[in-house]
């Protein structure tokens, strides 16, 4: 999950990111070596693929859980298997199972309003929305 979540980062920031030095800080350390791994499974081998273009722009460093005191509320977050989940899988009866997954709909939402209220943003924020 947390290789899927590096790649979306990328995807979602590529502009931002193509041409920089940066580094990604992770607790979990496999993928620190994924850049290394000879033999990927298929999934690793998409996850890999994927990270190859920042190759010489990437630095990918292992800090442990207990230090990175950030980590677990991604990871462990839990949302009821409901429409308005993004991960809905639907069932033929009244979900009853809580499945993995954060809800950022509502983050991205508060944090595009605050911008536009802010004036000095508000011109950049309306560049961006023309799209």
């Amino acid at each position: 999950m947390e290789c899927l979540c590096l790649v979306w980062a990328l995807e979602k920031l590529h502009y931002c990111l193509d041409g920089s030095v940066f580094e990604v800080i992770t607790y979990f350390n496999a993928v620190k070596s994924l850049l290394k791994m000879k033999t990927p499974n298929r999934h690793l081998l998409r996850c890999q693929i994927a990270i190859q273009e920042y190759r010489g722009n990437i630095t990918i460093v292992h800090k442990a859980g207990n230090i990175h005191k950030n980590s677990d509320g991604l990871c462990r977050g839990a949302l009821l298997n409901t429409p308005e989940n993004p991960a809905y899988v639907p069932t033929g009866e009244e979900p009853q199972v809580l499945i993995e997954g954060i809800n950022i709909t509502e983050f991205f939402e508060e944090a595009r309003d605050s911008y536009k209220l802010d004036k000095n943003c508000h011109i950049c924020t309306s560049l961006l929305d023309k799209d």
